[in-house]
């Protein structure tokens, strides 16, 4: 099978072995210790949770290359979030590490388990802002739109707090 490319979010909130930074550093060093090519890699952010979560997460995004297949790429991302200290939990909830697979070069893919491109991808700030500092120009393979576009998009639509800032 020839290498493909994949776009991947990476997000931490759980001091678990250290803070969520160093977390999403670790996971990148341990996609590479699998043999997976790391091209590219976002900033770290400070994003607010997403639902029950009650802290902070570090975001951030990675282009990497491979010969595994969706599913392979899928197994080896939860062998990495296991080494690194993830367990069950609740959805949206706090946690270690969460490593997604956010695009694929060769288009969609869908099972049971995995669906690419990722469903909310196109919603989602902390996913689109990094992922278009490494990758503006990769296009989304339902919409068409690049992810320049789709941040672009969420930004226009993104409700603006109006109000005042307070002492």
């Amino acid at each position: 099978m020839s290498k493909t490319s994949y776009l991947i979010g990476l997000g931490s909130n759980r001091y678990r072995g250290g803070p969520p930074r160093r977390t999403i550093t670790r996971a990148i060093t341990g996609l590479q210790s699998h043999g997976i090519e790391i091209e590219r890699c976002s900033a770290i952010r400070a994003t607010p949770p997403l639902g029950p979560g009650s802290r902070n997460y570090a975001n951030a995004a990675a282009r990497i290359h491979t010969d595994h297949d969706p599913p392979a790429m899928l197994a080896l991302c939860k062998v990495i979030e296991r080494e690194l200290g993830r367990r069950a939990g609740q959805r949206w909830g706090d946690r270690v590490i969460d490593i997604d697979i956010l695009l694929w070069s060769s288009g969609c893919w869908a099972d049971d388990a995995l669906t690419i491109p990722h469903p909310l991808l196109s919603i989602r700030h902390f996913v689109l802002a990094p992922l278009v500092e490494i990758a503006p120009d990769w296009r989304h393979p339902v919409s068409g739109r690049t992810i320049r576009q789709l941040y672009r998009r969420l930004q226009r639509n993104t409700p603006v707090d109006r109000k005042p800032n307070r002492p």
